[in-house]
C-alpha cells in the first residue's frame, strides 16, 4: 500500500472517531479538529463533504489525478538512453551539465538523478561519515592559492599527471595541465602561467612533494631554511610557501580533483582525445572555462590580492640555478654535458670565475655571471646562435 493511500485510511479512521464522540457530546469542534491535528474550520469542512458524500467524501480528489508536472514515458526514456549509449560512467552532476545545456534539458538534477538511479545506471552515493571543521576560504583571490597534481588513467592504458594551481577563495583555476611526472618543471609552468595571467599571488599551499620542500624526516617537518629549487624560486619572487601535513588539509583542491578524475576521462573519450598534446589544448580552451563558470565562487572581498610583476625575466626566476666554477678550457660541466664559454668583449676568459646554470623547464640551459648571459644552449648542450661581439686580442693590447 502507497503511504498516500494509507495515509487516506489512517485519516478516515481518526475521522469516524472524532465525529462520534463529538456527536455523543463528548468533546468540542476544537477537540475534535486537534484529535485529526487540523483547524476547526477543516474539521467542519469535514463534517460537510461526511453528509454529502460519506466516508469516500474525505478523501482528496488530487491523489488519483495525474500531475501535468509529470514526464512522460517517452522523455525519461530517451534520458536513460542518452546516458547508456555516451555518457556511461559519468557522474550525475557531470552528466546533468551536458544533458541541460547540450540537450536543452528543463527537469532539475533531483529529477535526472533519480531516473538514473531507478534505472540502474548510477549508484546511491553512501553517507558523508563524520561532521568535520569548515576552514574559510581567504577572502580576497590572490591572497592563497593551491598547486598540486593528480596521476590517474585520463585516457585508456595512460597514466598522466594533471597539474593545477587554483585560488583558495573563488576554486578558480588559473593554469592546468598534463605531464608525464609531476616535479620541479611542472610546479614552475603553473605558477609562470599563473603569474601571467594575474599577477604574484601572497602564499601557494603545497603538499610536501620533494620538489616542493626538502623533509628531513619522512612524514615529519619541513626544513624551511633548506631550501628546493621551488622553494628558491619562490622566495626570490616574495611567495609565502605553506606545507600542508595532511590530505584533508588540501580538501579543497583534493575535491577538485575527485570532480576532474569524474569527468575528465568520459570528456576526452567523448572527443576522441588520446594524445597529451590535443589533451592539453582541450584543457586550456574547453574544459577550463566551463569548469571556472560551473563552479567558480565569489570572493568575500571584491579586491584581488594580485600583484603585477615588475622585474628580471620571469624564466630567468622559475627555473633551475647550479653554481659551478669555470674550468681552464672555459668549459663548466653540467649534468654529463660540457658548456662551452664563447669568447666576448668583457673578460679575456672565465677560467676559475664562479658562474650560475639556469636549466628551464624545456630543458634548455643557460650561463650567468652575475646578472649578465654569457651563452644559451639547447637541450644536448650545444651552443645555440647567440650573437656575441668579439674584441679581438690586438685591439685590447693597443
Amino acid at each position: 500500500m502507497k503511504n498516500t493511500t494509507m495515509e487516506q485510511e489512517l485519516k478516515r479512521m481518526k475521522f469516524e472517531i472524532a465525529q462520534k464522540e463529538w456527536i455523543n457530546g463528548k468533546i468540542n469542534q476544537q477537540e475534535a479538529a486537534y484529535l485529526l491535528g487540523v483547524s476547526d474550520r477543516t474539521f467542519r469542512r469535514y463534517l460537510r463533504a461526511f453528509e454529502e458524500e460519506g466516508l469516500d467524501g474525505l478523501i482528496d480528489s488530487r491523489i488519483n489525478q495525474i500531475s501535468h508536472l509529470r514526464a512522460p514515458v517517452d522523455e525519461v526514456f530517451a534520458l536513460t538512453d542518452k546516458y547508456k549509449r555516451l555518457h556511461t560512467g559519468w557522474n550525475v552532476k557531470h552528466f546533468y551539465s551536458w544533458y541541460k545545456n547540450k540537450y536543452e534539458g528543463l527537469r532539475s538534477y533531483t529529477w535526472v538523478k533519480d531516473r538514473l538511479q531507478e534505472a540502474g545506471l548510477v549508484k546511491k552515493l553512501p553517507g558523508k561519515g563524520k561532521h568535520r571543521k569548515h576552514r574559510e576560504r581567504a577572502a580576497m583571490a590572490g591572497m592563497m592559492l593551491h598547486q598540486d597534481g593528480s596521476s590517474h588513467r585520463w585516457i585508456p592504458d595512460k597514466e598522466w599527471d594533471l597539474i593545477v594551481t587554483m585560488d583558495d577563495a573563488t576554486s578558480e583555476h588559473y593554469s592546468m595541465f598534463f605531464v608525464r611526472e609531476e616535479g620541479t618543471a611542472s610546479s614552475f609552468q603553473g605558477l609562470r602561467e599563473t603569474i601571467e595571467k594575474k599577477g604574484l599571488c601572497c602564499s601557494l599551499y603545497t603538499d610536501r612533494g620533494s620538489h616542493y620542500w626538502t623533509t628531513p624526516e619522512a612524514g615529519g617537518k619541513v626544513d624551511k631554511e633548506n631550501l628546493t629549487q621551488f622553494g628558491r624560486a619562490m622566495h626570490q619572487l616574495g611567495i609565502e610557501m605553506i606545507p600542508a601535513y595532511s590530505p584533508e588539509a588540501r580538501g579543497r583542491s583534493e575535491r577538485a580533483f575527485k570532480t576532474h578524475q569524474g569527468r575528465l576521462p568520459q570528456e576526452l573519450a567523448f572527443h576522441g582525445i588520446t594524445d597529451m598534446a590535443s589533451a592539453n589544448k582541450y584543457l586550456q580552451e574547453t574544459y577550463m572555462p566551463a569548469f571556472n563558470r560551473e563552479f567558480m565562487e565569489a570572493p568575500q572581498i571584491e579586491d584581488e590580492a594580485f600583484v603585477p610583476y615588475i622585474g628580471l625575466g620571469l624564466e630567468e626566476i622559475l627555473c633551475e640555478q647550479h653554481v659551478r666554477i669555470v674550468d681552464k678550457n672555459n668549459c663548466i660541466s653540467y649534468k654529463g654535458k660540457r658548456l662551452q664559454i664563447p669568447p666576448d668583449n668583457f673578460r679575456y676568459h672565465y677560467v676559475k670565475v664562479e658562474v650560475r646554470v639556469h636549466e628551464y623547464p624545456n630543458l634548455e640551459m643557460a650561463i650567468f655571471h652575475g646578472p649578465r648571459c654569457l651563452a644559451r644552449y639547447d637541450r644536448r648542450g650545444q651552443l645555440k646562435n647567440t650573437k656575441v661581439k668579439v674584441k679581438k686580442l690586438e685591439e685590447a693590447i693597443a
